[in-house]
Order: structure tokens, then C-alpha cells, then sequence
């Protein structure tokens, strides 16, 4: 049974929010209430993979967490010898995602790896999947992982994006903000967990507009972009090399 999440929910000294045992216990709790479309993105990305996957391949999953994309993308492969790989650089997240896909039956193999997305070589890769990941990123190595992504990614390979985006203005953010919260208060956030995972989570989470995230891919090469769901400030981009 998923255990609700209740971490915000009293007074405390807030510290920086961080991937850790408490957050794994809540984490399916916390997504679902937290990201709108967050089960239509995953299951759309899933599709996706096994639309591009390519015979002979890997594909990736850069931040996995408890495997939701891994699962995903492990159901709609039709392809002959691929692998996914999934990273996660949070010990508590990747034992509970083993456990996870060991509670479902696949001839897709998965390896499963404690480490720092920034540092691992991605190879002969049909497919990379960030979902929400990239936000958790120093901006300075944006570029660099994504670079690194591109050049690992075969001919007509793709990136699977899904990121918390900033508004183009100080307006327009306002708006989407406001829009996300009353989306938490609608889940039965409290006005309190709002504001004190907000503190939280603002050191470690840097958005970037969508038009940056756009020319980045551009610049790095991508020849083929596009946004195909967002609500708010949520939103998933497939990007084609």
C-alpha cells in the first residue's frame, strides 16, 4: 500500500530536499499528487521507447529513481537484444527499485546502477530517458550531460524529456506557480507543506525556461524537437538525433 506523504506536513526546520530513505517511502505518494500528468507522461514515454527502440541497443533511464520509466519503457519493447540501464545516484531509490522490477516478469533485461548520471558513459543507446532529472543538475553541466547523451545516442535515436520549466517572465511564472499550487491544494496539500516544500526544494532544483531548454538541444544538435504534453509548469519533450 502506498504510504501517503505527510514529510511537510508539521513545523520543522526545513533543509534541503533530498532523495533519501523518508522520500522513498512516500515518493509514489508524493509524484502523484505533486506533477500533473505525471502517470500519462510515464506511460507515454514507455510508448515512445518502444516505438524507437532499435534492435541491438541500449536504452537508458538517467535518474530512474524507484523505475517507473524503466518499467514502462521495459513493456512496450519489441525489439530483439536491448537493455535498459538504469542510473540512480540515491541508494535508498535504487534498492527499492529492484525490488520494484523484481515484482514484474520480463525477457528485457535491466541493469540497474548506483551512480552519478554526470560520470557514466552512454553507449550504442536508442534510447535516453531524463524525467525529471535534468532539474537536479548544476546548470553549468546541463549542456555537458546532454552533449554527452547526443554523441551516445545511435542515428535516429531519441531523449526523452520531462522537466519542471520556469515561466519566459517573471508574469508568466507567477501563473504557472500559482496553477501548481492550487493543483497541490486540490491533492490535499496543506498550505504549510506547500510553502515548506517550496524552501526545500529551491536549492537543489534550478528549472530552466522551455525556450532554453529548447535551443540547447538545438545547439547540441538534436534535428528534431517537441513538446508533446504540458500542464503548468510540467512538461515532457521528445528530442530526435
Amino acid at each position: 500500500m502506498t504510504q501517503k506523504d505527510t514529510i511537510y506536513a508539521s513545523q520543522q526546520q526545513v533543509k534541503d530536499f533530498s532523495f533519501d530513505e523518508t522520500v522513498v517511502e512516500v515518493f509514489p505518494d508524493m509524484i502523484q499528487r505533486s506533477v500533473p500528468g505525471y502517470t500519462t507522461m510515464v506511460s507515454t514515454m514507455g510508448k515512445l521507447a518502444g516505438q524507437y527502440a532499435q534492435n541491438n541497443s541500449n536504452l537508458y533511464d538517467l535518474g530512474c529513481s524507484l523505475g517507473a520509466v524503466t518499467l514502462s519503457m521495459r513493456r512496450n519493447i519489441e525489439k530483439q537484444n536491448c537493455q535498459i540501464i538504469a542510473i540512480d545516484n540515491s541508494q535508498a531509490m535504487i534498492e527499492r527499485c529492484k525490488l520494484h522490477l523484481q515484482g514484474f516478469r520480463s525477457d528485457v533485461p535491466v541493469d540497474v546502477q548506483l551512480a552519478d548520471i554526470t560520470e557514466v558513459n552512454i553507449e550504442n543507446a536508442s534510447v535516453v530517458a531524463l524525467n525529471f532529472t535534468l532539474q537536479f543538475i548544476a546548470q553549468p553541466m546541463r549542456r555537458a550531460l546532454l552533449e554527452k547523451i547526443y554523441a551516445g545516442l545511435k542515428p535516429g535515436g531519441i531523449l526523452l524529456l520531462s522537466e519542471k520549466i520556469k515561466g519566459e517572465n517573471d508574469t508568466v511564472d507567477d501563473v504557472l506557480i500559482d496553477l501548481h499550487h492550487d493543483f497541490k491544494r486540490a491533492n490535499g496539500y496543506s498550505e504549510l507543506e506547500i510553502s515548506q516544500k517550496r524552501s526545500a526544494i529551491e536549492n537543489v532544483m534550478r528549472p530552466d525556461t522551455l525556450s532554453e531548454h529548447q535551443q540547447r538541444l538545438t545547439d547540441i544538435g538534436f534535428t528534431h524537437t517537441q513538446v508533446w504534453y504540458q500542464c503548468f509548469n510540467f512538461c515532457s519533450m521528445i528530442a530526435i538525433k
